[in-house]
C-alpha cells in the first residue's frame, strides 16, 4: 500500500506540472502542430534515463525509482495525448504534421532517453 501512494503521489505532482507546462507552450503558438505535447514527451523519455542510470547504479533505492519513474513521469508524459494527438492531425488533414510529429516523437524520445542514460551510466 505504501508504494501505491507513493506512485499516486508522483502521478498527482507530474499530472500537475504536464498541464502547466503544456499551458505556458500552447500560450507561445499558434500552429496545429502539437509541440506541447512533444516537448512534454521528449523532456520525460530524457528524465527518465536519467532515473534509470542512476538506478542502474544503484545511486537511487527502488522507492525513488518508483516515484520517480512511474509516479511522477508517468503522470508527466503523454503519450496517450499523443496517439489521440496525432489521429485528430490525420483527420484533419495534417498528415505531413502528424508523419513529423510521429517521427519527432519517437526518435527523439527513443535517443534523449539513450543520451540520459549514458550520461549518468
Amino acid at each position: 500500500m505504501k508504494l501505491a501512494l507513493i506512485i499516486g503521489l508522483g502521478s498527482f505532482v507530474g499530472g500537475f506540472f504536464r498541464y502547466l507546462l503544456s499551458l505556458f507552450i500552447q500560450s507561445k503558438t499558434t500552429s496545429p502542430f502539437p509541440l506541447h505535447t512533444l516537448i512534454i514527451n521528449i523532456t520525460g523519455c530524457f528524465l527518465i534515463g536519467i532515473v534509470f542510470g542512476f538506478f542502474g547504479k544503484g545511486q537511487i533505492s527502488q522507492e525513488w525509482k518508483l516515484f520517480l519513474a512511474t509516479g511522477i513521469l508517468g503522470g508527466f508524459t503523454t503519450f496517450s495525448a499523443f496517439s489521440m494527438e496525432t489521429l485528430t492531425l490525420f483527420k484533419e488533414g495534417y498528415a505531413i504534421y502528424a508523419l513529423l510529429y510521429i517521427f519527432a516523437s519517437v526518435f527523439l524520445g527513443l535517443l534523449l532517453t539513450y543520451l540520459a542514460y549514458q550520461l549518468v551510466k
